[in-house]
């Protein structure tokens, strides 16, 4: 089940973490905290982010 894990600095600083999205969705899914928080300083993207576009572009090979 997708979740997503807000991390608050003693200093304020806040950190977004997702867990359990495929692709792009992590950035759907936390789109409305990230705004709510203000601006992003910094994006570091797992490897869930870019396996599930991998994936899709070996199922578009398959079909050519």
């Amino acid at each position: 089940m997708p979740s997503i894990e807000i991390l608050v600095s003693p200093a304020g600083q806040s950190q977004v973490q997702t867990h359990g999205f495929e692709g792009t969705n992590c950035r759907a899914g936390s789109r409305f905290l990230e705004r709510a928080l203000g601006q992003t300083t910094h994006e570091q993207l797992t490897p869930a982010f870019y396996e599930a576009q991998i994936v899709t572009h070996a199922q578009e090979a398959e079909r050519a």
